[in-house]
């Protein structure tokens, strides 16, 4: 039997995120971060200084934009990992010209057989207009993609809206 999957989804500064590591904070298991966002800018920088210290010292952390497959293999029982964010994991592989489908694939697997339990954020990016151009139209449905297989794979699925959890699968 695979540990636990809770999949949080919102929009952008919903509070998705901030619902994440509470959920984590409330486990009595050892805390495990998988960041994978890229940092290329000030802005970015503070961003993720923000969360560094939201979350405080005991998460052992995780950086890693694409192989999430090799740190979600490398976890334990005793762990509960927060992996923030999937919509970031996908743009990486967008933009490196990657075979999403295939990433998608090893996402899925590597996420049946991790043995922490997971809690896994992504945006919901469905709910807007419908974009401009063929790059953003490719990443818009391949987040769509990714974001139904997530939720069908987890136990429990919850929507975020500013700051408000709705429970869509399963029970917190």
């Amino acid at each position: 039997m695979s540990a636990p999957v809770t999949f949080i989804l919102g929009g952008a500064a919903s509070g998705k995120s901030k619902f994440a590591e509470d959920l984590c904070f409330k486990s009595s298991k050892s805390k495990a971060y998988l960041a994978t966002s890229q940092i290329f800018d000030d802005e970015m920088r503070a961003k993720v200084d923000t969360h560094i210290q939201q979350r405080g010292g005991d998460w052992e952390t995780h950086e890693e934009p694409l192989d999430v497959t090799r740190v979600l293999s490398s976890l334990t029982a005793d762990k509960i990992c927060l992996l923030d964010c999937a919509t970031m994991w996908l743009s990486n592989h967008l933009l490196a010209e990657h075979d999403l489908v295939a990433a998608q694939a090893g996402l899925i697997q590597a996420i049946d057989s991790c043995r922490a339990e997971l809690v896994v954020v992504s945006n919901e990016v469905g709910q807007g207009i419908v974009p401009d151009n063929t790059q953003a139209r490719r990443f818009r449905e391949a987040q769509g993609r990714l974001n139904i297989t997530l939720a069908a794979r987890a136990d429990t699925v919850v929507q975020v809206t500013v700051g408000l959890p709705h429970v869509l699968k399963g029970s917190l």
